[in-house]
């Protein structure tokens, strides 16, 4: 399953790398990484890169992940990739605002890898 893991942090590589080591390891995740609305915007593009599942922070400089959201959608109308959206704020406006664009799931950080390795295997 190949991810798109969007984040202003640039330390997020480092962190889903350690966590999903073996998963890696034996090929069931490829991990790519954008640090911008914008660059995952490039990567999603040209499609090679078969992106199943986007995991999106929320609040980053420039174009932010709601925004993404609702560009993807209206990219992929047909069949999106599924999009999990991360935030510090845990709270019910951006939870709603995710919702109405699209979103499949809600995260929250720090993010709960064992959770979200259950929800991956949904």
């Amino acid at each position: 399953m190949n991810i798109l893991v969007v984040d202003d942090e640039l330390d997020i590589r480092i962190l889903f790398e350690q966590k999903f080591r073996r998963e890696i390891k034996d090929g069931t995740y490829i991990f790519e990484f954008a640090h911008s609305g914008e660059e995952a915007m490039l990567k999603l593009k040209d499609g090679s890169n078969n992106i199943v599942l986007i995991l999106s922070d929320i609040n980053m400089p420039g174009m932010s992940g709601l925004e993404l959201l609702g560009r993807v959608r209206k990219i992929h109308p047909d069949v999106p990739p599924k999009i999990f959206m991360i935030t510090a704020y845990g709270d019910e406006e951006n939870r709603t605002k995710a919702s109405e664009l699209g979103a499949d799931d809600f995260l929250t950080k720090p993010i709960d890898f064992n959770n979200l390795k259950e929800k991956l295997h949904e």
